[in-house]
């Protein structure tokens, strides 16, 4: 292995995702050649299914499922060199996943193309997640302050008052970020509602499965319409994991998730691993480029429906553990 293997592959797949350049296939199979050399644990499940270093499509790649993030440290390149550790939330006591990071260019390079896609990098950024200081294990909080001007949950404790008075503030749209059981937690505290400006947008992700709710995403979308006094299209959501460098996004109600040239989405029948039929529900698998350090690909815990454009979320397996950002969001401003 030449001793710059892994940046020759991040300069690659910087270069696929700002212009394009090569195609996912052969992005994919060249990053499966090197983590099935450079990733034991990785090696040995790939083995397991009988797939060797090289593949004859990206759809041969074995998707490692989530929970092996608990179970083994599964990177391209040894402790010392790690310069960021992502974790889980490990609320219901089950422990932690890690995702380790060797180099963040490629994290934060798929955060800004996705954002520059919906159209959303101009609008000023107003969060309501804990920061990095924070909760320095948590992607969410990294990617938040990658984009975000101002967070405004601290100590645990929602800043209402400061939220009200910068939006009253600004001359323009805003958009606020934050997770489903953050806007539950301040729309329930404070019922009298918050109106945005006009053209503003909100952003919402982390589900709240797990946590004792139970609302549909048309009447949590309406909520907040109402809440907001904006339209239910100007609410996006975006569907990510401690596990993937990327994330996927779906504006409005009605719309299938969908990401960059550099991700990838299948749906899989549980029992025989084949792919499912247009419209037809099964196992979400991922496959991220932007994922060199770790696994390309990833057999999530979520049920979807696959569409020809992308996939539409069902929920969380009821056979998985309740966990995700939001619910450590809500724990934290709960406790």
């Amino acid at each position: 292995m030449m001793p710059d293997e892994f940046y020759k592959l991040q300069t690659a797949v910087l270069d696929f995702i700002e212009t394009g350049e090569g195609t996912f296939e052969e992005h994919a199979r060249e990053i499966h050649t090197y983590q099935f050399r450079e990733n034991a644990p990785y090696q040995r499940y790939c083995k397991t299914r009988g797939v060797t270093a090289e593949v004859s499509s990206w759809t041969q790649i074995p998707a490692v499922p989530q929970q092996a993030f608990k179970a083994s440290r599964l990177a391209t390149f040894s402790e010392e060199k790690s310069i960021r550790e992502f974790r889980t939330s490990g609320t219901t006591g089950e422990g932690y996943g890690s995702h380790f990071f060797r180099d963040l260019t490629l994290y934060e390079a798929a955060i800004d193309a996705g954002w520059k896609t919906l159209g959303l990098d101009h609008l000023p950024k107003l969060v309501l997640t804990p920061s990095p200081i924070e909760s320095p294990y948590s992607s969410l909080s990294f990617m938040m302050e990658h984009l975000a001007d101002r967070f405004y949950i601290r100590g645990g404790q929602l800043e209402e008052s400061n939220l009200r008075e910068d939006v009253a503030a600004v001359s323009g749209p805003v958009l606020l970020l934050g997770t489903a059981l953050a806007f539950f937690n301040l729309m329930e505290k404070s019922p009298s509602g918050l109106t945005l400006p006009r053209g503003s947008r909100v952003l919402e992700t982390g589900g709240y499965k797990g946590s004792g709710r139970s609302l549909l995403k048309e009447d949590f979308y309406t909520q907040l319409s109402q809440y907001f006094e904006i339209e239910v299209d100007a609410i996006v959501n975006e569907y990510g994991m401690t596990e993937l460098s990327s994330q996927f996004y779906t504006e409005g109600l009605g719309k299938a998730h969908q990401g960059g040239r550099w991700i990838r989405h299948r749906v899989v029948h549980p029992l025989h691993g084949e792919e499912v039929a247009i419209g037809e529900p099964g196992i979400l698998q991922l496959f991220d480029l932007a994922n060199i350090g770790s696994v390309l690909a990833i057999q999530t815990e979520d049920l979807a429906v696959r569409d020809a454009t992308g996939f539409f979320l069902l929920g969380r397996d009821p056979a998985a553990l309740a966990r995700g950002c939001s619910r450590s969001a809500d724990d934290l401003l709960n406790r």
